[in-house]
């Protein structure tokens, strides 16, 4: 993401360093990656470098994987990371469904459950569902799954939300919710760190981090329930100063349209959505084409991802007529080629695994998505997702 690939050799950065580190051993992958080469790409001394990965693997994060020929000298030692010394849960709170994941250090994801759920029910209902999924996670793993290694959980909601306060807003369709610390209520009663973001935000940043060479800027367009989009600008995810952006839905494309479910009129969510209930994917696609644009105009941004299980049931129609909108836009304009357009993937888990992303995302030195405090006073649920794993 934005940051700088360089270490900074001061007693107060040994958290920045040592992310650092751990990031460039994430991708290195199996192969794993030696003292030396550490050194060289975060341009930190070889003492540095050594006292880092010592307390890494005192802590049981890194372990020696051999020995590398070197082109003189003795041979190099390898180090690589132990991807289950840590994991992440991640969440996806949609209207109608509940998906949880468990997320290795390494990103990769080992147990999918999912189940329905009845997003209007009410808090208790839904908190309940949520502990529910997260205890039967554990006895997917070849070994028990020890408490201390769940790092946290991340959230991933339906907007408007406030991502800093871990507080939701009125859910379009849902105004209960209103107010409600989600983040410190979920917190306190599982023991565990918690962060929580919008839907889109959570897709967008798994996106960011899983498939860097798709530009510095794009957005992520998301049509399941509803629709809203999360923007990653410059390389990192973009909130807002009140953590409120990408509120695409409800923009208004049509002054006397539909009464939409925010209680404006004519949002693109309306429209889209009575045009897919109709079975009209092409108007659908053109009307998603339309907000796309606006976006595109606006950010000028490299890309535009579409993804949710609208999309995903009719990528093609989505895809050919979000392109058709994006391509006309730049022959008005002038500018060729247009804005590409791509199906997101992610095996209907991108919301959920980018919402695991969310908590191990700073480990790796990801500032822009650093781990909120949550201040729930229960002695488990405050602090960051580096002092999970010990302060490293």
């Amino acid at each position: 993401m934005n940051r700088s690939n360089t270490g900074a050799n001061l007693p107060a950065l040994r958290s920045h360093n040592a992310a650092l580190v751990l990031d460039l051993l994430r991708t290195a992958g199996e192969a794993g990656i030696s003292r030396l080469e550490l050194a060289e790409r975060t341009s930190l001394t070889p003492q540095a470098v050594s006292k880092i990965t010592a307390r890494l693997r005192a802590e049981g994060l890194v372990v020696e994987a051999g020995r590398r020929a070197s082109t003189g000298g003795k041979p190099r030692t390898v180090l690589r990371l132990v991807p289950d010394a840590g994991y992440a849960v991640g969440l996806h709170l949609d209207r109608d469904e509940l998906t949880a994941v468990l997320v290795d250090l390494a990103g990769t994801t080992v147990a999918v459950r999912r189940s329905p759920l009845d997003f209007g029910a009410g808090a208790e209902v839904v908190l309940e569902a949520a502990s529910r999924e997260i205890t039967a996670l554990g006895p997917h793993q070849s070994r028990p799954l020890a408490r201390q290694a769940l790092l946290g959980v991340g959230v991933a909601a339906p907007g408007p939300l406030d991502h800093g306060r871990g507080v939701l807003h009125r859910v379009t369709g849902f105004p209960q919710w209103d107010g409600f610390a989600l983040r410190d209520v979920l917190s306190e009663r599982l023991g565990l760190p918690v962060i929580v973001d919008k839907d889109t935000n959570a897709a967008a940043l798994g996106l960011a981090l899983r498939a860097r060479p798709v530009g510095g800027s794009f957005a992520y367009l998301h049509l399941g329930t509803g629709l809203g989009s999360g923007l990653v600008l410059g390389g990192a995810l973009y909130r807002g100063a009140r953590t409120g952006a990408g509120e695409f839905g409800h923009q208004t494309l049509q002054l006397d349209g539909p009464v939409c479910g925010c209680g404006g009129r004519g949002c693109i969510e309306a429209l889209c959505l009575a045009a897919v209930a109709r079975g009209d994917l092409a108007e659908a696609a053109r009307v998603l084409g339309a907000g796309a644009a606006n976006l595109v105009g606006l950010l000028d941004i490299d890309h535009v991802l579409l993804g949710g299980r609208v999309i995903a049931a009719h990528e093609g129609v989505f895809v050919r007529g979000v392109g058709e909108v994006l391509s006309e836009l730049a022959r008005r304009e002038g500018r060729a080629p247009a804005v590409p357009v791509a199906a997101a993937g992610g095996d209907g888990r991108g919301v959920a695994d980018g919402a695991a992303q969310l908590v191990l995302a700073p480990l790796f030195g990801h500032a822009d998505v650093a781990f909120p405090g949550n201040g729930t006073g229960s002695g488990t649920g405050t602090g960051s997702a580096d002092s999970a794993v010990g302060g490293i």
